[in-house]
């Protein structure tokens, strides 16, 4: 991936999207605990994380209409961690709180249940929708000390087209600015704006994935604080790739403001009390017609949930149609919205950026 500069937050880790068949819980097993060695949990940690992703898995297999197993590698600046996400189609559970309850399990599955993944996992967090589908996030620590960005939490997911490995959909999240001089304080600490990108390579496959790879690249070591000059920066960076849709927001929940300025299909919406507001995109292609973008400024207030993502999901979703998701973590977000909106013709990316509860 490169080398992690220090304003950098976060991007796609290692992403393995395993089906629902009868081998589930056996690789979901296998993945998880090489995922998991690989960023530095330790040996007594590994065997909590095979526990939740074979449960997970074998709850999938007996009970989902159809879903995944999603094993992430989650970046926060330089710390690390494991994502387990289990995404289904329904049944959904109508008893959640009877789920959660440690020891509650589900006939056939290995009996720790839900209740005891919430045990065991760092940051545990769930959403279903009865008739509709499940999101479940297990997420393991690499360490067990980590500062939070300012505030705010961020998390995404990336999926390529059906039929090809390599992604050409892409997202990024750094500090819009450097910390102030002669601050005392850890740079995770502070309140400071974020920059949030989201990419899609035009096309699928290698040619796509190299455009994003190109604009990670260009978006980690630009020190442009403002999303036009971020997306002329990546612009100059492009050329000579097959091109993508950018959009860039600029992101101060703290200061209740966001800016945002795009080119290309791709949807970048506020979420707030049910209520969804989109900022538009203007025509071209980042890496062969660079429009001068619109700058959009919208004012966001308490509560609200900044969604991007790429064409790949249809942009007609309501965001009343998913009851009390928005209070969710990031990725259950995403996964949900993937699950209604996404199509398995084109590759998908998804990023949702939100103030963190008060602790």
């Amino acid at each position: 991936m490169g080398q992690v500069s220090a304003s950098l937050l976060s991007e796609p880790g290692e992403t393995v999207w395993l089906r629902v068949d009868v081998g589930l819980p056996m690789a979901a097993r296998r993945e998880a605990a090489r995922l998991a060695r690989r960023i530095g949990i330790d040996e007594e940690r590994v065997g909590s994380v095979e526990i939740a992703a074979t449960e997970a898995a074998t709850n999938l297999q007996r009970h989902a209409t159809d879903g995944a197993l999603v094993l992430r590698v989650a970046l926060d600046g330089e710390h690390a961690s494991l994502d387990v996400l289990a995404t289904d189609t329904g049944p959904g559970i109508a008893d959640l709180t009877g789920a959660l309850r440690d020891g509650a399990s589900s006939a056939g599955t290995l009996g720790v249940g839900l209740g005891a993944i919430a045990r065991l996992a760092d940051v545990f967090d769930i959403h279903t929708l009865p008739g509709r589908g499940t999101a479940v996030l297990a997420r393991f620590h690499a360490d067990q000390d980590r500062p939070q960005a300012g505030g705010v939490e961020f998390g995404g997911l990336t999926r390529p087209i059906g039929g090809e490995e390599m992604c050409g959909d892409t997202w990024a999240v750094r500090y819009a600015e450097e910390p102030p001089a002669g601050s005392e304080e850890g740079p995770e600490s502070l309140p400071r704006p974020l920059l949030a990108m989201m990419c899609d390579g035009l096309g699928h496959g290698p040619q796509a994935a190299l455009a994003g790879e190109v604009a990670q690249e260009a978006f980690r070591a630009s020190r442009a604080t403002r999303p036009q000059q971020v997306l002329e920066d990546l612009h100059r960076a492009m050329r000579g790739t097959r091109g993508a849709a950018v959009a860039v927001v600029r992101a101060d929940f703290a200061g209740g403001r966001l800016e945002f300025a795009g080119v290309g299909n791709t949807t970048t919406c506020v979420v707030t009390d049910g209520r969804r507001t989109s900022l538009l995109s203007s025509p071209g292609i980042v890496g062969a017609h660079l429009p001068r973008a619109r700058t959009v400024v919208a004012d966001v207030g308490p509560g609200a949930v900044l969604v991007m993502h790429s064409d790949g999901l249809n942009d007609r979703w309501a965001a009343d149609g998913f009851p009390g998701l928005f209070a969710r973590r990031p990725p259950v977000i995403a996964a949900q919205i993937l699950r209604d909106a996404g199509a398995r013709r084109d590759d998908i990316g998804v990023l949702v950026l939100k103030e963190a509860p008060a602790r």
